[in-house]
C-alpha cells in the first residue's frame, strides 16, 4: 500500500526528472490551461487517463468518480460536482470533446450489477449505492438478457457509458454545444486484464481502437 511517505519520494523524482525535462511546458501552464479533451474516467486505482492515453501536462481534463457516471442535469439541492467539471470544461474551457471512459472489473458497475449495497447505511456503502443507482434502469435490461455473471458485468460496464453519455445530452449547453458541431462526444471502454481499449462506434457497438 502507497504511503504518503512514499509519494513525496515519488514527487522527489518528478521534480528532478520529467519536471526539469519539461520545464518550457510547466513555465507555459503555469499561466493557464486550454485542454482539448475532458475524459470523464472511474476513480479505480488501476485506470489512471494520463497513462492509459500517454497524455503530457496540460492536455486533458480530468473528472473520476465511481464508474465514471455522469448524473441528468439537474438544478434542485445538492453538491454536483460531476455536474460543475462538465459545465467548466464546456463553457469555460470549450473543450471540443468529451470522453466517457468505463473499465474492465469494475466495483462500482459490480455492485449495481449484484445489488450488494442495497441498503447499506452511510459510511457502509450507502453512499456508493445512491450514487450507482443511476445505473438501476441499465442493470435490469442487462440481467434480463445476460444475467448477472461475468456477461452481465461486461455488458453493464459497456452500457454504463452509454447512461453517462445520454445524461450528458439532458446539460443544454452540452446539447447545444453538440447540435451546433463544436462538441463531439465519445464512448469507450478499457480492459485491465489485456490493455485493449475498445470505442463505442456509430453502429452503438465497442470495437478494438
Amino acid at each position: 500500500m502507497t504511503r504518503f511517505n512514499d509519494l513525496i519520494e515519488g514527487y522527489y523524482r518528478f521534480r528532478g526528472n520529467e519536471w526539469l525535462e519539461e520545464r518550457e511546458r510547466w513555465t507555459e501552464l503555469s499561466s493557464g490551461q486550454s485542454p482539448k479533451v475532458m475524459i470523464i474516467a472511474c476513480s479505480d486505482s488501476r485506470v489512471d487517463p494520463a497513462t492509459i492515453f500517454g497524455s503530457r501536462p496540460g492536455e486533458v481534463f480530468v473528472v473520476r468518480n465511481v464508474a465514471n457516471l455522469v448524473p441528468p442535469y439537474e438544478t434542485g439541492g445538492g453538491r454536483h460536482g460531476v455536474s460543475a467539471a462538465v459545465e467548466f470544461a464546456v463553457t469555460k474551457l470549450k473543450v471540443e470533446e468529451i470522453v466517457v471512459l468505463g473499465h474492465g472489473a469494475c466495483g462500482g458497475v459490480n455492485a449495481a450489477l449484484t445489488r450488494s449495497l442495497e441498503g447499506a447505511a452511510r459510511g457502509e456503502g450507502g453512499f456508493v449505492a445512491d450514487w450507482i443507482g443511476l445505473l438501476d434502469a441499465a442493470r435490469d435490461k442487462v440481467v434480463t438478457e445476460h444475467g448477472d455473471g461475468e456477461e452481465g458485468q461486461r455488458a453493464l460496464e459497456q452500457e454504463g457509458v452509454r447512461v453517462s453519455m445520454r445524461n450528458l445530452m439532458t446539460f443544454p449547453f452540452v446539447s447545444e454545444a453538440v447540435e451546433s458541431g463544436a462538441l463531439a462526444i465519445h464512448g469507450a471502454v478499457f480492459a485491465i486484464a489485456d490493455g485493449k481499449l475498445r470505442v463505442l462506434d456509430a453502429d452503438d457497438t465497442f470495437t478494438p481502437a
